[in-house]
């Protein structure tokens, strides 16, 4: 693949009018720790025609650059073409996983070395990688899908070169949250992300409580195995008629998204008719604000009139206030129940009859 590089002006990157800026590949500073001959690739960190050429980066003078580099979610197309002139142009990729990176690497004519950097990666990788980039080289930064550092591996690296002031430079590309967001529909104006949930535990209590309180949209990571379990767990804590969506497989050939409420994906979930197969993307769709203060408004309503003689019922429709201000149901009873002394399971029930 052919090779478009720009002259570097000292101390940073900047392309010129027509022309695509080259990361650097030659370093003014010592040889990186890192062997050549244990990483994937055998094209030399030097471009001979890239030297020969009048438009050749100048010699670098300084510390290099870390790309991170945005690769597909699925769809090997989805690269963009800076991706691939930046992995092109780079000598040296470190990637989550060198064997499936090269497949993609190998489609575009990529023939940059690779070395494996990933969650279980000994200190030792990381202390190399900032060495080949204190010694002038530049360096990209894949995973095996999506943005490195976004629920996947690479936080560590960037922050360190951060930390030393180093540059890195982003490269955006294909996202399954900002897919999830513009297929699904419900995920509103604003909208946060979660990424995964804690497993167990009280942490995981406190995470659902903080999306069901939360009017925005929010969108999970799930793995295949725990999907049906966490949307039961969202719709109990969000309410089953709060709207969702399953964002299965993106870009892929079986991609997927079923919309509904929530209690109705979970239960589609349980039953096998969302097939626990593939990545899941699980959105939980923003609140209606006028829909929650009309729905509190009639329970209000019909509550009131014995609300005067039990503080049950009164306890009750405070719960429900609560709720349609935003905050979640176990945390409004939990204030209730600490307000009035009345058990909080009992206020979790509905209205007794008159």
């Amino acid at each position: 693949m052919a090779r478009r590089t720009a002259r570097a002006a000292p101390g940073g990157l900047h392309a010129t009018p027509g022309r695509v800026a080259s990361p650097r590949r030659d370093g003014a500073g010592p040889e990186s720790a890192i062997d050549p001959d244990s990483a994937v690739g055998s094209e030399s960190a030097t471009d001979p025609e890239s030297a020969a050429r009048p438009d050749a980066p100048s010699e670098p003078t300084g510390p290099g650059r870390l790309y991170v580099v945005a690769t597909p979610i699925g769809n090997l197309g989805d690269v963009t073409l800076r991706a691939i002139q930046v992995l092109s142009a780079v000598p040296l990729i470190a990637a989550e996983d060198t064997r499936h990176s090269r497949r993609l690497l190998d489609r575009h004519g990529v023939t940059t070395r690779l070395v494996s950097y990933h969650a279980q990666s000994a200190p030792e990788r990381l202390a190399e990688l900032l060495a080949h980039l204190r010694g002038g080289r530049d360096l990209a930064l894949i995973t095996d899908a999506g943005t490195p550092s976004v629920s996947d591996p690479g936080e560590g690296l960037v922050a360190a070169w951060g930390a030393e002031g180093g540059i890195v430079v982003p490269i955006p590309g294909a996202s399954a949250v900002l897919a999830a967001v513009a297929a699904s529909g419900i995920a509103g104006p604003r909208w946060c992300f979660e990424g995964f949930l804690p497993r167990t535990g009280r942490e995981r209590k406190e995470r659902l409580a903080r999306v069901a309180a939360d009017e925005r949209g929010s969108l999970l990571f799930e793995a295949p195995g725990r999907a049906a379990a966490t949307l039961r767990d969202l719709a109990a804590a969000c309410g089953p008629d709060r709207p969702g969506a399953v964002c299965r497989e993106l870009t892929k050939l079986h991609e997927s998204i079923v919309r509904g409420s929530l209690g109705d994906l979970a239960g589609l979930a349980a039953s096998g008719e969302i097939p626990a197969r593939g990545e899941f993307v699980l959105v939980v769709g923003a609140v209606d604000r006028s829909s929650r203060a009309r729905a509190a408004g009639a329970a209000s309503a019909e509550l009131v009139g014995d609300a005067a003689t039990d503080p049950l019922v009164a306890a009750r429709a405070r719960v429900e206030t609560l709720v349609a201000d935003g905050a979640a149901r176990g945390e409004a009873a939990r204030r209730v129940a600490a307000e009035t002394g009345i058990p909080r399971r009992s206020l979790y029930g509905a209205a007794p009859d008159a």
